[in-house]
């Protein structure tokens, strides 16, 4: 039995594993400068054009990048948010963690820099993840506060944290107005979920945070299992529970943070993700932590190139995609619960 469950995580991986790679390989090639797969290939080992590498190396690839470190981000965010506290609903974009994290960060970029996207420093694009972490921090922090009442009850977090949420968005949108018309589209579809005009310096500034926390994860994967069976069960095994769910929290709030630093409050992934992944290789965190990344990552990569090309030469911001694909879910589960 145990061999059947290792070859089917080892199947879903690998199948998961090549719809990314195809996946994006398309994602390069499309766009308003299209590029044959062909000379695709030729570019990534050396052999394309000048035009070809600038186009890809220097705009696209950067991109994907960035779309794969989000969707691991936010997947494993959602992982642990629904683990620790025992309920299928828990997002960072849903709890209020994200648009506190994009908070923070836009009245950063204000006051530092009095514009959106043009001009940011180096500084400002390194110091942005730091950022984030304080505003997802503090949305993280009332959430619990407010949730506690000897101990967390599910239900009274998801609530209170769908209203941290609409406070903060709201928050969002007023401030929002001291900026000209231009800038306020920019942060509008900022807000929204969005990776364009991504470039490396922000793939060097969010890939140590997320790298090092998802290893960080995968070694509390046990703890995780124990935590799903309840408060009393935990502690009859000698977990300290409090101790070890704030630990995991901390680390959901820094992969949901430095995503919204770079990528705006995309919401819902870190929902339907967990979800797949439980469905193909069950509740175990050690395998369904790698499955709901790499499905995160495959869901967000086809998002992002539906949002590049279904209205190009214009751009839908990638966060709408993806609701469109969870809220529906979000329904359907909400029904289940009741």
């Amino acid at each position: 039995m145990k061999n059947n469950n290792n070859n089917r995580f080892l199947w879903v991986l690998s199948i998961s594993i090549l719809l990314i790679f195809l996946v994006l390989l398309i994602s390069l090639n499309l766009g308003s400068f299209k590029i044959a797969p062909l000379d695709v290939i030729k570019t990534l080992t050396g052999q394309g054009t000048s035009n070809f590498r600038m186009v890809i190396i220097n705009l696209r690839l950067p991109r994907i990048l960035i779309a794969i470190l989000i969707g691991t981000a936010l997947a494993t965010a959602g992982v642990i948010l629904q683990g620790v506290t025992r309920n299928d609903l828990a997002d960072s974009g849903i709890l209020g963690i994200n648009s506190g994290a994009a908070l923070f960060v836009v009245v950063y970029i204000y006051l530092i820099n009095g514009n959106v996207y043009e001009g940011i420093s180096n500084i400002t694009i390194f110091t942005m993840p730091i950022v984030a972490l304080c505003g997802a921090a503090f949305g993280a922090f009332l959430i619990y506060a407010l949730s506690w009442n000897k101990g967390i009850n599910s239900s009274r977090l998801i609530l209170i944290g769908i209203g941290i949420n609409i406070a903060f968005t709201s928050l969002l949108t007023v401030f929002q107005l001291k900026f000209s018309t231009q800038e306020f589209n920019r942060v509008m579809a900022w807000t929204q979920g969005s990776i364009w005009g991504v470039g490396w310096k922000y793939v060097y500034a969010i890939a140590p945070f997320i790298i090092l926390i998802i290893i960080l994860v995968v070694r509390k994967s046990k703890y995780l299992d124990v935590l799903t069976l309840g408060d009393e069960i935990s502690k009859g095994l000698g977990i300290e529970v409090e101790k070890e769910r704030r630990k995991l929290i901390i680390f959901a709030v820094i992969l949901a943070g430095v995503s919204t630093s770079v990528a705006g409050s995309i919401s819902f992934l870190g929902l339907v993700s967990p979800h797949i992944a439980r469905k193909l290789v069950g509740p175990t965190h050690v395998k369904l932590i790698p499955i709901s990344a790499v499905i995160g990552v495959l869901i967000l990569l086809i998002g992002d190139t539906i949002a590049r090309n279904i209205l190009a030469p214009m751009e839908i911001p990638v966060g709408i995609v993806i609701s469109i694909i969870g809220v529906p879910y979000f329904i359907y589960l909400m029904l289940k619960e009741n």
